[in-house]
């Protein structure tokens, strides 16, 4: 049984920082590509960050240069290290594995765990 279980949101100041994270179980984590989701109040759940089995990184344009992800495999945790936070950035972040067909990138598994609140105030 997959479960995703993220942590580490909170309320913080625009130009502030958090760390994300994320851990996994029920899936042989070092072999996936793991990503980060987030989706704000009235929008569509976006994706904004992913990393490969080999560590290959890759951001949306929105958040590129002030998001980090990375991973831990001993930890079956996945990381998210945001900094400049921007209003904009206030959503519920989730994590999932991430399939990637054609240039295009897709949740893997169905079930997504509760997300963490991220809120920024101007």
């Amino acid at each position: 049984q997959v479960q995703l279980v993220e942590s580490g949101g909170g309320l913080v100041q625009a130009g502030g920082s958090l760390r994300l994270s994320c851990a996994a179980s029920g899936i042989i984590f070092s072999s996936n590509a793991m990503g980060w989701y987030r989706q704000a109040p009235g929008k569509q759940r976006e994706l904004v960050a992913t990393i490969t089995s080999g560590d290959s990184t890759n951001y949306a344009i929105s958040v590129k240069g002030r998001f980090t992800i990375s991973r831990d495999n001993a930890k079956n945790t996945v990381y998210l290290q945001m900094n400049s936070l921007e209003p904009e950035d206030t959503a519920v972040y989730y994590c999932n594995a991430v399939l990637t067909i054609g240039g295009s990138s897709f949740p893997l598994y169905q079930s997504w765990g509760q997300g963490t609140q991220v809120t920024v105030s101007s």
